[in-house]
């Protein structure tokens, strides 16, 4: 068994989900990350080698129940012990309701909804038997706010919400903490497209008048994973410089 704890990311090639990672791997866990693209989690598994812990980087459809328990028995299994899983994986299909799409609809709740149930069933036989572990879910604030063009985004991180309390209450006797974290707007690739006057009015609807960034994220998670917050649990936690309160 490592003497390093381990910490699952999914969603982890770019973005938050790397953000989280490094700060990880920064504070000595060995990583599991997985992607969709082999080419990206690979390289991002590069880069966070370099901190000098291993990383076992794979591609998985956090979607499929079964890829996702193949996933995890491997991790437990290479490493010897579980310790951290980070809910990340998340897509978005925007569009209005009166014109959105089945598909669109389903894919977001299967991959932003359904796949956390899935990792975290997946850790918690691992978990228990070591009866402690941080399982952490990225959440969002438009959970609680609502966001037009964004009802099937929105149902299914007020589901992780929910996911996170109710899990909590199941698995606390165990010290197993369940927590989310609700992300405000955070600056990434995609808003980095954005044009001045967009971005300007992101920032006009934060009170520390900034975009958050995926640092932010990835020192709460941190602070979830450690010590420091192994007495709370069933938690969101809400990162968003001020804009929803």
């Amino acid at each position: 068994m490592s003497d390093s704890k381990v910490a699952i990311v999914t969603g982890a090639s770019r973005g938050i989900g790397f953000s989280v990672a490094e700060a990880l791997a920064k504070a000595g866990y060995h990583l599991a990350i997985c992607g969709t693209r082999e080419e990206t989690v690979n390289a991002a598994a590069e880069k966070l080698s370099i901190h000098k812990v291993e990383v076992l980087p794979r591609v998985v459809n956090v979607a499929d129940g079964e890829a996702v328990q193949a996933f995890v028995q491997e991790v437990a299994k290479h490493f010897g012990r579980l310790d951290v899983l980070v809910n990340n994986a998340g897509i978005t299909r925007d569009g209005l309701s009166m014109r959105m799409k089945g598909e669109d609809w389903q894919a977001v709740i299967d991959t932003n909804l359904s796949s956390v149930f899935y990792a975290s069933q997946a850790v918690l036989k691992p978990m228990m038997r070591a009866k402690a572990g941080r399982i952490i879910n990225i959440s969002s604030v438009v959970a609680s706010m609502g966001n037009p063009g964004q009802i099937n985004y929105c149902a299914s991180k007020g589901g992780i919400d929910a996911m996170t309390r109710s899990l909590a209450r199941e698995v606390g006797s165990r010290n197993i903490t369940v927590n989310a974290i609700a992300p405000g707007f955070i600056g990434t690739d995609m808003t980095d497209e954005l044009g001045d006057d967009a971005k300007d009015a992101l920032i006009a609807q934060v009170p520390l008048g900034r975009l958050g960034s995926p640092e932010d994220i990835a020192a709460t998670v941190l602070f979830l994973s450690g010590e420091s917050g192994g007495y709370i649990t069933g938690q969101v936690l809400h990162v968003n410089g001020g804009m929803y309160m």
